[in-house]
């Protein structure tokens, strides 16, 4: 992603996962997944909400996957719309770094 800002997670000299973070959107992130459930993912999160505090993000809502790790983490639905190139809904998240302070 050429105009984002990337963070990698090496795992004994190879690349396992990886965040691109464009402004405050999770443009991307993804793990090998041998490394699913094993909070990489989450340090993966921690550090971009550390850079830009509230996050955003747009996932397909047939990604289970990736929709049980975002609400996990605590973003929240905002909308869903139809993403044309594919005519598959897609959903907009949203974390709000306050809310997951206070609740800690």
């Amino acid at each position: 992603m050429p105009n984002a800002e990337t963070w990698v997670v090496e795992i004994d000299n190879e690349m396992q996962g990886f965040i691109a973070l464009i402004g405050n959107e999770v443009g991307a992130i993804f793990l090998q997944p041998l490394y699913h459930g094993k909070w990489i993912g989450k340090m993966l999160m921690d550090k971009a909400q550390e850079l830009r505090g509230d996050l955003e993000v747009e996932v397909f809502k047939e990604n289970s996957i990736g929709r049980k790790f975002y609400l996990q983490y605590g973003f929240q639905h905002l909308e869903e719309k139809l993403y044309e190139p594919t005519g598959q809904q897609v959903l907009r998240l949203k974390f709000t770094a306050d809310k997951a302070f206070k609740r800690n």
